[in-house]
């Protein structure tokens, strides 16, 4: 999906044949950027599979104060497994640690989320994941 408005951020979003669901987002961060990662998430958990997210976050500029605020809220009940985040700027890596901090103090989140430099340790490492939380399911 892109947004051929360059006032606003484009969103790039595919599920890998591995089911990890690849996201990179360029530009400004938008409410409707985060309701479409949402609605894709709740299509893989409704399908039963795990929700393994990579986020490339390499080419994002700004995250608006109205994004945050809906990202924290934990209104819009997409469920993930868990979320590997690559190529975050300073300012990000500490917009991704609050919002992941505040959602696990308020019981919202129950996932990790990680970061990490490169999209090769970040595949690895929720691949990882995958392999856990399958052997959880059926220990």
């Amino acid at each position: 999906m892109h947004d051929p408005d360059p006032r606003h951020g484009v969103l790039e979003l595919r599920e890998e044949p591995d089911g990890i669901l690849h996201i990179t987002v360029e530009g400004d961060l938008s409410e409707e950027i985060v309701r479409a990662v949402a609605a894709a998430s709740q299509r893989i958990a409704e399908s039963g599979r795990d929700v393994l997210v990579l986020t490339d976050v390499s080419r994002m500029k700004a995250v608006p104060h109205d994004v945050r605020k809906l990202m924290a809220s934990g209104t819009l009940g997409a469920r993930h497994d868990a979320v590997a985040i690559v190529g975050a700027s300073f300012s990000l890596r500490v917009i991704a640690i609050l919002t992941s901090r505040s959602l696990s103090l308020l019981g919202l989140r129950s996932y990790p989320v990680e970061l990490f430099a490169t999209e090769a340790e970040a595949r690895a490492w929720l691949l990882a994941r995958r392999e856990v939380l399958q052997g959880g399911r059926f220990a």
